[in-house]
């Protein structure tokens, strides 16, 4: 969490910060193999220097951005949760459920899809 600290440090309102907290602490103890960085002045995971997943914050949502081939292999899981969502990002609003097991699946989705990527993002 250490990577985090300064971005964390910047997001004003205690609830958002602390739901922010929340799901990074989460990444990084459900997949300590993944590595914590900022990029884009956005907090994400990578693996072997590929992105895996990435987190914004807004006034009112926290946004997940797992690549769009991502959010194509996981569009029935996603429109079934409810949350808004764009070609390239889920929005989970601070007042609502951040649905973990969702966040698994797309991590597991892009640790597994891009195992032999050589690059950051896909090609």
């Amino acid at each position: 969490m250490e990577a985090f600290e300064e971005y964390l440090a910047g997001i004003n309102n205690p609830q958002h910060r602390a739901r922010t907290e929340e799901v990074l602490e989460w990444v990084t103890k459900k997949y300590p193999n993944l590595e914590p960085k900022i990029a884009w002045k956005q907090p994400m995971f990578t693996d072997h220097g590929t992105f895996i997943i990435g987190f914004s914050v807004s006034n009112h949502h926290m946004a997940v951005a797992p690549e769009r081939a991502g959010m194509i292999h996981l569009a029935d899981e996603i429109a079934q949760s409810g949350y808004d969502h764009t070609k390239e990002l889920v929005r989970i609003r601070w007042d609502g459920p951040v649905d973990f097991s969702l966040l698994e699946k797309m991590i597991e989705f892009n640790i597994m899809d891009k195992a032999d990527c050589t690059t950051f993002w896909r090609k």
